[in-house]
């Protein structure tokens, strides 16, 4: 398991997550497009992926000590971002 970041900082149109030894930022859209929620599972299962065109993010909250849960100004809040995808980058 990856260990949680030094810090993370939220803007509109990205996220940018600093780690001990890199800096990974990450566009809003890219981030929406690759939710991993149950919705979006389905969406792309029936071939209507969103695409995260125009994302905005409005929030994000620590989930234990392994992941962050975005929040998109679209309302969309159910995706959960594990460290090690957002170190992935």
């Amino acid at each position: 398991m990856t260990a949680a970041p030094e810090a993370v900082e939220l803007g509109r149109g990205r996220l940018t997550v600093r780690w001990p030894d890199a800096v990974v930022e990450w566009p809003a859209s890219r981030l929406r497009a690759a939710c991993r929620c149950g919705d979006c599972r389905s969406l792309r299962l029936a071939g209507r992926a969103p695409t995260g065109e125009g994302a905005e993010l409005a929030g994000a909250e620590p989930v234990g000590q392994y992941a962050l849960q975005l929040v998109f100004r679209d309302g969309h809040d159910r995706g959960i971002y594990p460290w090690e995808l957002l170190r992935a980058g």
